[in-house]
C-alpha cells in the first residue's frame, strides 16, 4: 500500500535526470496513466481539488468512516482494511467470512451500526460460497476489535443460491429506524424469480439488525411472501443512500444495454425489471417492449447509454457549499461521476465529471467526517479519492 503522502515524500527524493526519463516514456506510450493528483477541475458551480489519499487497494469496493476519522474499505478479493488518517492502509484485519470472488463476486460493501460507538458492531455484505458451485449475497454482523472481527455471525443470506458469477449487488444502508436495507441483484440468470415473491432474486430487503423482518415490512402478512422483503423488480442494485431530508431511500441499478436507473425505492412497490426497460439485450433484441405500464414505478432518472451505476450518495458536507442537496452517481463504464439537481423530487439538471481527470471506474461514492466527497476507484491499483473545494 502507498498513501498519497509517502508518495509525495519518494517523488522530492528523487533527482530529475532526463536520460533516465526518455526510456520510461517510450514504455507508457499509449498506456493510461495513473492520476496521482492534485488536481484542479473547474465545474458548473464549483472549483473543485481532486487529491489521493491511499492507492494500492485492489478493486475497493465499499467505505465506511469510524468515528475517529479512519476508514473501513473492502476489498473485493476478501480484505478488509482500515484506512488511516494519513492515508496509510493497514493489513488486512482478521476475521472476514470466507467469500467466493468470482466474475463481481467477492467482499463488497460495508457499513458501521448506528450504535457503533456503544457496541463496535459492523456489517458486511459478501458473495458467500454455498457449496455445489453456488453462491449468495449474504450479510454478517461482527464486532470491530483491536486486530479484527469478532464474534462474526450471518444474519441474512439471499435465497436462492445460484450458480452465478453476476449481480450480486449489494449497498447496506440503515434507515432512520434502525433497519437495515440491503440491496440483491437477479443474479443474470434468474430473471424469471424478480417478479415472485418466495425469492430475494432482484429485491430490496429490510431486516433488523439481528436479521429479522421488521414488524411493518411491506409483505410481512401475505401469504408465500418472503417477509424481508421490501421491494421488487430490480436488476442490480450496486448504489443507495437515504435522502437527508426525507429519509426515503434511494437506489441506482444497472440496467442491460442502456436503461441504468436512478430510483426513489418505497416498500411494498414494483420497480418493473424485466417486464419494462429502458434497455436492451446485449444482443440488440428487445427485454421488453414496454418502458412503462400501470402498477410498476418508473425511474426519477435514467441513462441512454448506460454509465454503468454504482455508488450513491446525498451531498451533505460543507467543504464544497456549491453542491450541497446534489444526488452524487459513480459511473464504471468510461470512469466518470454524475451529479445530479434535484428540484421536488425530479432531476433539473446533469453534469458529468471527472472523464478526462480520472479516466477510472468509480465504485462507491460517500460523505466524509471532514465535509469532503470520497470516490473509490474499481481497479487492480484502486484509489481513495478526496474532493474539496479547490483554494
Amino acid at each position: 500500500m502507498r498513501s498519497f503522502f509517502t508518495s509525495l515524500r519518494a517523488v522530492r527524493a528523487i533527482s530529475f535526470n532526463p536520460a533516465l526519463l526518455a526510456p520510461a516514456l517510450l514504455l507508457c506510450a499509449g498506456c493510461a496513466q495513473a492520476f496521482d493528483g492534485p488536481k484542479v477541475v473547474a465545474t458548473q458551480k464549483a472549483r473543485v481539488e481532486l487529491t489521493v489519499v491511499t492507492s494500492g487497494l485492489e478493486h475497493p469496493w465499499g467505505i465506511a468512516f469510524l468515528p475517529d476519522g479512519r476508514a473501513l474499505v473492502t476489498e473485493r478479493p476478501g480484505r478488509l482494511r482500515i484506512v488511516d488518517r494519513s492515508g496509510k492502509a493497514g493489513e488486512p484485519l482478521a476475521g472476514v467470512p470466507a467469500v467466493d470472488a468470482v466474475g463481481q463476486g467477492g467482499l463488497l460493501d460495508v457499513t458501521l451500526d448506528p450504535e457503533f460507538a456503544r457496541n463496535q458492531h459492523v456489517y458486511l455484505s459478501y458473495a458467500e460460497p454455498r457449496g455445489d458451485g453456488k453462491n449468495g449475497t449474504s450479510v454478517a454482523r461482527a464486532k470491530l476489535g483491536p486486530k479484527g472481527l469478532e464474534d462474526i455471525t450471518v444474519i441474512f443470506r439471499q435465497q436462492p443460491a445460484m450458480a452465478s458469477r453476476h449481480h450480486f449487488g449489494s449497498r447496506l444502508v440503515f434507515g432512520r429506524d434502525g433497519n437495515l436495507f440491503v440491496t440483491l441483484g437477479d443474479r443474470n440468470s434468474g430473471r424469471d424469480k424478480v417478479q415472485l415473491l418466495d425469492n430475494h432474486i432482484g429485491k430490496v430487503v429490510r431486516i433488523d439488525r439481528d436479521g429479522k423482518a421488521p414488524a411493518d415490512n411491506p409483505y410481512l402478512k401475505q401469504a408465500g411472501a418472503l417477509p424481508e422483503i421490501w421491494s421488487i423488480g430490480h436488476r442490480n442494485i450496486q448504489g443507495a443512500a437515504l435522502d437527508p431530508a426525507t429519509g426515503d431511500l434511494w437506489t441506482n441499478e444497472h440496467g442491460p444495454k442502456g436503461g441504468d436507473e436512478l430510483n426513489r425505492t418505497l416498500g411494498g412497490r414494483n420497480y418493473g425489471w424485466p417486464l419494462v426497460t429502458y434497455g436492451m439485450e446485449y444482443s440488440g433484441k428487445p427485454v421488453s417492449d414496454k418502458t412503462e405500464a400501470a402498477g410498476l414505478e418508473s425511474p426519477v432518472h435514467y441513462w441512454v447509454p448506460s454509465i454503468a451505476t454504482s455508488g450513491l450518495a446525498f451531498y451533505t458536507g460543507s467543504a464544497i457549499p456549491e453542491w450541497q442537496g446534489n444526488v452524487f452517481v459513480g459511473g464504471l463504464k468510461v470512469g466518470e461521476l454524475a451529479r445530479l439537481e434535484l428540484r421536488d423530487g425530479k432531476v433539473v439538471n446533469e453534469e458529468r465529471l471527472f472523464v478526462k481527470e480520472l479516466e477510472k471506474r468509480i465504485r462507491a461514492v460517500v460523505n466524509g467526517p471532514d465535509g469532503a466527497l470520497y470516490l473509490l476507484t474499481d481497479e487492480d491499483d484502486g484509489q481513495l479519492i478526496r474532493v474539496t473545494a479547490a483554494k
